[in-house]
């Protein structure tokens, strides 16, 4: 049975209705990036960013998973697959994906600001206040700029073991999310799917089939191919 790694990204959830950073001029939600997304910014005004994921989280109960969450859930059925993903909504597990693995975090779940093996799941408002058992204070369960990324060991060997890679909904430029393909095997079919493709260094070292439409729309026909 085919490993079939599928990379996800912003592209796939916007079209459940949630807003990207890169489609809003440096802004996200009026607020300069690195101020609500950084350690910098979480010391100089930790309420801002405590009401700013607030909001996000919120917004997870406004939207609901699309077509491309549900075919690839349906494609897991009977295939081999792991998705990594950039995106730190929920909607891959809503839909019913079972091996999720989540680079940048995830909005539903909180950590100790001091200790990152306390990550707990949270629903509702995180407030200035919110202690871990410790006595720390409590943060977003989300890898801020400047920060490591914890889980990139783990996708590293994910990719490795790949027979088939598809990457939906990112350009692949952000890194270290961007050189995960460095690691796939020469010999893997690279399967990319964005309505305004462009092909950079490390997609043009691969076998690439470019299929020129939406998430919602192209990875629902991908997906009946397979099955």
């Amino acid at each position: 049975m085919k490993k079939i790694v599928i990379l996800t990204g912003a592209g796939i959830s916007a079209e459940s209705g949630i807003n990207t950073f890169r489609g809003s001029n440096g802004l996200w939600e009026r607020h300069d990036i690195y101020e609500v997304a950084s350690p910098e910014g979480w010391k100089r005004n930790p309420e801002l960013v405590l009401d700013f994921y607030n909001k996000r989280r919120a917004q997870l109960h406004e939207v609901v998973p699309n077509e491309a969450h549900f075919a690839i859930s349906e494609l897991s059925k009977s295939h081999h697959v792991h998705v990594i993903t950039q995106n730190v909504d929920d909607l891959h597990e809503r839909a019913g994906n079972p091996n999720i693995s989540h680079l940048h975090g995830e909005l539903r779940k909180v950590r100790s600001e001091f200790d990152q093996s306390y990550v707990i799941p949270f629903d509702g408002d995180l407030l200035l206040g919110d202690l871990c058992p410790k006595g720390h204070q409590l943060r977003p369960h989300i890898v801020w700029f400047g920060e490591a990324v914890p889980l990139i060991d783990k996708a590293i060997q994910i990719m490795h073991d790949s027979d088939e890679v598809w990457i939906i909904g990112t350009s692949m430029k952000v890194y270290p999310a961007a050189g995960l393909l460095s690691y796939a095997p020469p010999s893997s079919q690279i399967v990319y799917i964005d309505p305004n493709p462009q092909i950079n260094y490390e997609l043009s070292r691969f076998n690439v089939r470019v299929i020129e439409n939406t998430a919602a729309k192209a990875t629902p026909l991908l997906v009946e191919q397979y099955l």
